[in-house]
């Protein structure tokens, strides 16, 4: 969801006249101005966010008229806080004012002071602001902002608000207009996408309802019906209020990928309570198990904290069990981070680092052992990758490339050393290959050179591979046939603007 935000963020500097600094400014620093979107879930984000504004307050003394813009989560919660530690940072705004941040940059040089603008309430919902997105050929969706949940543990409804639904209709046209620019995957995302519904009505507008009493279901099914989408993925759902007719529409819809990230926190029934978590861990294994009944392939993945206040061995070990009995294909682990203004900051019991190190390092070990197995049966298999944009760190070398297959796994495809240039898949395009070895969090798909029993190289040409070239090209300066500038069908970087007919059909 932060990347999301940063490619509006991008997407509204770049619309104001703005253009992004090259690799070499942006690693140092030296830019005309530098916008920092920050995370407040864990504490190590405000450490970073000081150090890194500490790094540039040296930068900036030696570069005159430089701009420092802070924002996101932890800029709506310290807001008074960033300028007392850091007084040359020259605006701050909130999570419910991302749109003004190009009025707040100018404001600030024109008067020559800092700028604070944090709200509490949404003023425009960011999904209708102009997009650079980092890829041609995926993107992004938001469905809704907030959260109407009260984990104990979470500050982001404090900090995002309550919920609210964007229209079916408005989702649909954004999905649309990003086809048009020559997107083929999309990820719908949501603090909990499967309470979607609650936070709007008129529901009946470009959906198919009666097939189950969930909208986020039906809301699935027509985008999985777009003309032109290839991939569909969401994040993130909730346990408490995941109901089987969104399984069935997953499994029942061809462009829903047989991926889901469901979030466990922790398995110990007491801690869950603690936790205000309304689900348990036998319903929360009793949904994989339904998932896995209609999506037999199927890759799970979680969220899991922990050093819970008041967690105990016992506690733990009950994590360890559902762990083992979820056999997720990866996990996003955290040792719990104490937050002011949650309700979990305040509770006795909290354990000692030492204590949440020595459990963290034990779930990792045994979540690794998991990931290698589960990704050890992949060997052998026919997958489709979609190639990505990000190269792995031996891709050069290697004459490989990296994308994503259906289940989400990366994988990196070899390819010939003879192969045509012409003939290299492109971001965006689809390549079918075989794997030929596993790791706990990679795939490799080794293609042979010559005829060996193994499978040759299937490279699918696709509208987004397409769209790279354009973007390609555009960067370099040269015309594109139907180019319309930056936002337009024929080149630049893409910005969406939910409006669909904003744009040509890409052919």
């Amino acid at each position: 969801m932060n990347a999301h935000d940063s490619e509006r963020l991008a997407g509204l500097l770049e619309d104001a006249g703005y253009s992004r600094a090259d690799d070499e400014a942006g690693r140092s620093g030296e830019a005309d101005v530098v916008v920092l979107n920050t995370c407040a879930v864990r504490e190590n984000a405000d450490n970073r966010l000081y150090g890194n504004l500490g790094h540039l307050a040296s930068v900036k003394a030696r570069r005159p008229g430089m701009q420092i813009a802070v924002g996101g989560c932890l800029a709506q919660k310290d807001r008074d806080v960033i300028l007392a530690k850091a007084p040359w940072v020259d605006v701050v705004f909130g999570t419910h004012n991302t749109h003004a941040l190009p009025a707040l940059l100018e404001r600030s040089r024109v008067q020559a002071e800092a700028q604070v603008e944090v709200l509490e309430e949404l003023e425009v919902f960011p999904s209708t602001l102009p997009q650079a997105r980092e890829s041609a050929a995926s993107a992004w969706v938001s469905i809704s902002v907030g959260c109407n949940n009260t984990c104990t543990f979470c500050i982001v409804p404090a900090l995002r608000g309550k919920e609210k639904d964007r229209r079916p209709g408005d989702v649909l046209a954004e999905v649309e207009a990003l086809v048009a620019d020559g997107v083929v995957e999309v990820t719908l995302l949501g603090q909990n996408v499967n309470s979607y519904g609650t936070g709007v009505g008129g529901f009946g507008e470009g959906l198919d309802r009666g097939r189950g009493n969930s909208a986020f279901a039906d809301l699935l099914r027509a985008v999985g019906r777009v003309d032109g989408i290839e991939r569909v993925r969401f994040t993130s759902p909730h346990p408490a209020m995941f109901t089987d007719d969104v399984i069935t529409a997953m499994a029942e819809t061809p462009t829903v990928m047989p991926q889901l990230h469901m979030p466990l926190q922790s398995g110990s029934d007491r801690v869950l309570r603690a936790m205000r978590r309304s689900y348990r861990s036998e319903k929360f294994l009793g949904i994989l198990d339904r998932v896995r009944a209609q999506i037999p392939d199927a890759a799970i993945s979680t969220d899991i904290i922990v050093g819970f206040p008041g967690e105990t061995e016992e506690d733990f070990a009950e994590t360890l069990r559902v762990v083992e009995g979820s056999r997720f294909a990866s996990a996003f682990t955290f040792q719990y981070s104490q937050r002011p203004g949650t309700p979990a900051a305040t509770m006795p019991d909290q354990l000692p680092k030492a204590v949440v190190q020595e459990r963290y390092e034990r779930l990792i070990a045994l979540q690794e052992r998991i990931s290698e197995a589960e990704a050890a049966q992949q060997v052998g298999r026919t997958v489709e990758v979609l190639v990505g944009e990000a190269k792995g760190k031996k891709d050069g070398a290697s004459q490989r490339v990296s994308g994503r297959a259906r289940d989400n796994r990366l994988v990196h495809v070899g390819l010939p050393a003879d192969l045509p240039e012409a003939d290299r898949p492109r971001p965006g395009d689809v390549v079918t290959v075989q794997v030929t070895q596993s790791a706990p969090h990679h795939l490799v798909a080794d293609v042979p050179a010559e005829p060996t029993g193994g499978q040759p190289l299937r490279v699918r040409r696709t509208r987004g591979g397409d769209a790279y070239d354009r973007r390609q090209l555009a960067s370099c300066g040269v015309p594109v046939q139907g180019s319309a500038g930056a936002g337009g069908a024929g080149g630049g970087r893409a910005v969406g603007l939910g409006i669909p007919t904003l744009r040509a059909p890409v052919a």
